[in-house]
């Protein structure tokens, strides 16, 4: 614990030395070697203009998910599509400016990831909700939505959709006329036998799929996205717009991401062997009383402590941090219950030994 004290992101750097946190999703595994030589060697090399900045999707970028997509996941995106962010709430953000208006309803399962809420919020348009059960269900509603924000893998539940769940989602969207919003960046972060099936294979020329590689290979400070734009209707209204007025990615940041899509593997394998013992621990460890549905996708676990009563209940974020010393993901943040929290495992064995230890102390 003492090395992952020693880093000043935001994750360790804004807690008492008691506490642990496991509230923002980084993980406190350091980068793959491959993304940090191929940084240095950018950096060493040349940072002026890249050969690159005039090509649609960055080029190498583009290429980069589009091999990636059809080795992982079977699905040949066309790279012409692709266009560039510097992450995935600037191409939200971008995409709902130009496909709806203030007052408009969005589709979006919930609980949710809290950017996209609060983007939403701030952008005046109104949440659909399609909530998630305790088991994992959900009904897709019958009011209609000019978007379906569809987030797959789901933060903060874990689920990872199945085909004919997806296939229910396809037939709103037809139904209704809807764009499909996908994002994806957590598809790389996926536990067998669960499966990621990206939307664009089901509905290409309603989707638009979002996905970076920040999440997978923990570099939030990485500011590179891409969004693929499989409906013509909104590549014509980006095509519209002046080209640097969204802003775009560093050398740095496509360096990083490049790496990290081609070269990266190796890493990312030893990192789900990680995660995959974690999210088991957690249900060997934590009281029976806790509710856990262990995630089929991310390293965030959605925890329901709403049978332990007050005080725990009405603030179980606030009741961890103050009696276990562990600094978590309030519910509310993500449309959730109080009794709710959102808990990273993105770290060593021993560090989530320590978590959970603490927390079953807390709540006995």
């Amino acid at each position: 614990m003492t090395a992952c004290r020693a880093r000043d992101g935001i994750k360790w750097g804004v807690v008492p030395q008691d506490v642990i946190p496991s509230w923002v999703a980084d993980m406190d595994f350091p980068i793959a070697d491959v993304i940090s030589e191929a940084i240095a060697r950018r950096a060493a090399t040349d940072l002026g203009y890249p050969t690159w900045l005039e090509q649609p999707g960055c080029g190498p970028l583009a290429d980069a998910f589009t091999d990636r997509m059809e080795s992982r996941y079977g699905w040949r995106p066309d790279p012409g599509h692709v266009r560039t962010y510097t992450d995935l709430n600037q191409a939200l953000q971008v995409l709902l400016h130009l496909t709806t208006r203030p007052g408009d309803p969005i589709a979006l399962h919930m609980p949710a990831y809290n950017s996209f809420l609060e983007t939403l919020r701030d952008m005046g348009r109104r949440v659909l909700p399609i909530p998630i059960g305790p088991d994992g269900r959900f009904e897709v509603p019958d009011e209609p939505a000019p978007v379906l924000l569809l987030i797959n893998p789901q933060n903060p539940s874990g689920r990872v959709f199945t085909q004919p769940e997806l296939a229910a989602l396809a037939e709103y969207a037809e139904r209704h006329d809807a764009l499909v919003i996908s994002d994806e960046i957590h598809a790389d972060l996926v536990y067998s036998p669960a499966r990621h099936i990206p939307f664009a294979t089901i509905l290409p020329e309603r989707t638009v799929t979002l996905t970076s590689a920040s999440k997978a290979f923990n570099m939030g400070g990485v500011h590179c996205a891409i969004a693929h734009i499989g409906a013509e209707a909104v590549r014509t209204a980006l095509d519209g717009r002046p080209p640097h007025i969204y802003g775009a990615p560093g050398a740095l940041d496509v360096e990083a991401t490049v790496a990290a899509w081609r070269h990266g593997d190796r890493w990312l394998e030893e990192v789900l062997r990680i995660l995959d013992r974690n999210r088991q621990l957690i249900a060997e460890r934590l009281p029976s009383r806790v509710g856990y549905r262990m995630p089929e996708g991310t390293y965030l676990a959605w925890l329901d402590l709403s049978a332990y009563g007050s005080p725990v209940a009405t603030d179980a974020a606030g009741f961890l941090e103050r009696e276990a010393r562990v600094k978590v993901g309030p519910g509310p943040l993500y449309g959730g219950g109080d009794a709710f929290v959102r808990l990273n495992f993105g770290t060593s064995e021993a560090i989530l030994e320590e978590i959970l230890a603490r927390i079953s102390s807390a709540l006995a």
